[in-house]
C-alpha cells in the first residue's frame, strides 16, 4: 500500500498526520527526560541516605562496628551506594542513548518534512495554475463559440431581408466569417491547453504526488521504526543493570547471612568484661554478743563511728567512685591501672601488638635501606652510602627502644594475667567496687595487697587487717565544700554524658567552669548545685574570670576517654 495512490487526495491531513507524529516523539522524549530526572534524584537521595547512617571516623560507632551486625548494617550502606550508582548509569545512558539521538532526529524530521510538502505545496500550485488556464481558454472557445453563432444568425437575418442592401448584407457575412475563424482558434488553443492539462494532471497524480506522498510515509515510517527502537532501548539500558542491582542485593543478603549472634554475644563480653569475681556469701552477723563486732572481711555491709549502719552508702559509693579511682587524678596511667583487670589485660594486648607492629615496620625499613647501601657500595655513582648509614643507626635505635617498651608492656600484660581471679572459691566477696574502695592506704598491709589494676592479691591472711569502711570516700566528697566557679564556658558541639563523672551538654549551652584542664584534656563544668562533671576540653570554648585561680577539686575524671568525633 502506498500513501501515493490511496491517499492521493488527503494531502492537508497527511500534513496534520506527520506533525502528529513529531509531536508524539517530542513527548516521548520529555518522558524519558524526566524519568532520567528521577533517576538521578532517586541516586542522589539514596546516596545521602547511605551517607548519613555511614559510621563516622573516630566515633563511638566506629567502635559498635566490631559487632557482626553492625558490620552487616554498614556493608549494605554500602551496597546501597553501588544500587545508587546503577540508577546514575540509568539516567546517564538514557540522557545519552535515546534524548541526545531523539532530539537530533527530530530535528532532521522536521526539515525533511518541510521540504517535503513544501514540494507538495508547489506541485499543487503548478498544477492549479494549469487548470486556471484551461479554465480560461475553455471560456474564451464558449465565448467565441457563442459570438460567432449571433453572427451567422446575423448574417442569415440580413441576407433574406431583401430591404438590406448588398453592402450591408456583405459586411454582415465577413463579420460571421470572422467570428467563426476565431472560434476555431479558441477551438485549437482550448484543445492544445486541455491536452496539456491532461498530461500535468496525469503526472501531478500519478507520478510526482504519489512520490511526494511516499516520501513522507518512508518519513513517518522512520519515526515510527525509531520510536520503538528507542523504547526497546529504553528497557535495554534498565536491564543491562539488572545484574548488577542483583549482585548489590546479594551483597546485602550475604552481609544479613553473615550476622552471627553468638559472636556479637561474645562481643560483648570482651568489650565489658572486668576480670573481677561475683560477690561471695555475705557473713551471719550476730548482733546478740554484747562485744563490740568488727566489720567482716567479706561484707560490703558498713558502719559508721556511733555504730549506725547505711544500707544506702555501698551503693552511693559504687556510683561515685567507679570507674573513677581517687588515686588516678589527671591523665590515664600509662600502664592502664585504673581499669578493671580485664580490660586492663585487653589494653595492654593491643598496645603490645602494636608495638611489634612498629617494630615490623622499622625491620622492614632496615632490611630495604641495607639492600640500598649495598646497591651503592657495590655503585658508588648510585649514590652516598654514608647516608643509608645514618640512617641505619636511627632505625637501630628505634627498633632497640620499641623493643624496650613492649617488654614493659608485656611484663605488665604479664603481671595482670597473673593476676585475673580464678573462680573457685564461692566464699570470698570481692567485687571490684568493693577492692577499689578499699585501697585507700590505712595500713601498709592493705597497700602491700593493691596491684596496678585496683585489685588485691590472693593473700588471704591480710583481709581481716583492712579495718576501712566504703564510705571512706563518700563523706570525703559529701562534706567538701563546692567548688568556686572560675569562669564561664560555651559548648561548641553537643557532648552525650555516657561516662559517669561527666555531663551532657548541647551545642551553644553556657555553663560555669570550676576546675580548669589538669592536662588530661577534660574540664570541670557546673550547671547547677546538682549538676557538675567533666566535659572534653575540646567540645567548649573557656572564658575564666582574671581574678579567679584554677581551683583543683577531687579528681573524678573519668578513667576512660571514648574516642569522639570532632
Amino acid at each position: 500500500m502506498s500513501w501515493g495512490t490511496e491517499l492521493w487526495d488527503q494531502f492537508d491531513n497527511l500534513e496534520k498526520h506527520t506533525q502528529w507524529g513529531i509531536e508524539v516523539l517530542e513527548k516521548y522524549i520529555k518522558f524519558v527526560k524526566e524519568r532520567t530526572e528521577i533517576e538521578i534524584n532517586y541516586a542522589k537521595q539514596l546516596r545521602n541516605l547511605s551517607k548519613k547512617y555511614q559510621t563516622k571516623k573516630n566515633s563511638k560507632e566506629e567502635e559498635e562496628s566490631k559487632y557482626t551486625s553492625c558490620k552487616a548494617f554498614q556493608n549494605t550502606l554500602n551496597e546501597m551506594s553501588d544500587y545508587a550508582g546503577q540508577h546514575e548509569v540509568i539516567s546517564e545512558n538514557m540522557s545519552s542513548q535515546i534524548m541526545t539521538e531523539l532530539i537530533r532526529f527530530v530535528q532532521e524530521l522536521k526539515q525533511e518534512r518541510k521540504s517535503n510538502f513544501h514540494e507538495g505545496r508547489k506541485a499543487q500550485q503548478h498544477i492549479e495554475t494549469c487548470w486556471k488556464q484551461l479554465e480560461s481558454s475553455k471560456r474564451r472557445f464558449e465565448r467565441d463559440c457563442k459570438e460567432a453563432d449571433r453572427a451567422q444568425q446575423h448574417f442569415e437575418k440580413m441576407d433574406a431581408d431583401i430591404n438590406v442592401t448588398k453592402a450591408d448584407v456583405e459586411k454582415a457575412r465577413q463579420q460571421a466569417q470572422i467570428r467563426h475563424q476565431m472560434s476555431d482558434d479558441s477551438k485549437g488553443d482550448y484543445s492544445s491547453v486541455l491536452q496539456k492539462f491532461n498530461g500535468e494532471q496525469n503526472e501531478h497524480y500519478h507520478t510526482h504526488m504519489p512520490s511526494i506522498f511516499q516520501k513522507l510515509q518512508d518519513m513517518e515510517e522512520k519515526r515510527i521504526a525509531r520510536l520503538g527502537e528507542s523504547l526497546k532501548m529504553y528497557a535495554e539500558i534498565d536491564r543491562q543493570v539488572i545484574p548488577i542491582i542483583g549482585k548489590c542485593l546479594d551483597g546485602i543478603t550475604k552481609s544479613a547471612e553473615s550476622i552471627n549472634e553468638k559472636q556479637d554475644s561474645q562481643t560483648v563480653i570482651e568489650a565489658f568484661k572486668s576480670g573481677f569475681e561475683p560477690p561471695g556469701d555475705v557473713d551471719f552477723e550476730d548482733f546478740t554478743q554484747s562485744i563490740k563486732r568488727t566489720v567482716s572481711d567479706t561484707s560490703l555491709t558498713t558502719t559508721k563511728a556511733d555504730g549506725k549502719t547505711d544500707p544506702k552508702t555501698p551503693g552511693k559509693s559504687r556510683g561515685k567512685l567507679w570507674p573513677f579511682i581517687k588515686k588516678n587524678k589527671g591523665a590515664t596511667p600509662e600502664d592502664f591501672s585504673n581499669l578493671p583487670p580485664e580490660q586492663r589485660r585487653k589494653k595492654l594486648q593491643q598496645k603490645v601488638d602494636e608495638l611489634n607492629k612498629d617494630i615490623q615496620k622499622e625491620i622492614d625499613q632496615r632490611d630495604a635501606l641495607t639492600k640500598m647501601r649495598d646497591v651503592y657500595l657495590k655503585n658508588p655513582q648510585m649514590g652516598d652510602a654514608g647516608s643509608v648509614g645514618q640512617k641505619l643507626i636511627e632505625i637501630g635505635n628505634n627498633i632497640e627502644k620499641l623493643r624496650v617498651e613492649v617488654q614493659k608492656f608485656e611484663s605488665w600484660l604479664a603481671e595482670v594475667e597473673g593476676r585475673l581471679p580464678v573462680r573457685n572459691d564461692s566464699s570470698r566477696r570481692q567485687s571490684g567496687l568493693y577492692e577499689t574502695q578499699n585501697t585507700a592506704p590505712v595500713n601498709n598491709c592493705a597497700q602491700d595487697r593493691e596491684s596496678p589494676d585496683g585489685s588485691y592479691t590472693e593473700d588471704q591472711s591480710q583481709e581481716t587487717e583492712v579495718k576501712v569502711t566504703p564510705t571512706e570516700f563518700d563523706d570525703d566528697f559529701d562534706d567538701e565544700e563546692p567548688l568556686p566557679t572560675i569562669g564561664t564556658c560555651k559548648a561548641l558541639y553537643p557532648f552525650d554524658g555516657e561516662n559517669e563523672g561527666t555531663i551532657s551538654v548541647s551545642e551553644g549551652e553556657i555553663l560555669k567552669v570550676i576546675e580548669e584542664d589538669k592536662g588530661d584534656g577534660w574540664t570541670r563544668i557546673r550547671r547547677s548545685e546538682e549538676e557538675e562533671g567533666y566535659v572534653p576540653t575540646s567540645y567548649i570554648e573557656v572564658y575564666l574570670d582574671k581574678n579567679a585561680k584554677g581551683q583543683s577539686g577531687p579528681s573524678l575524671r573519668p578513667s576512660k576517654i571514648k574516642e569522639m568525633h570532632l
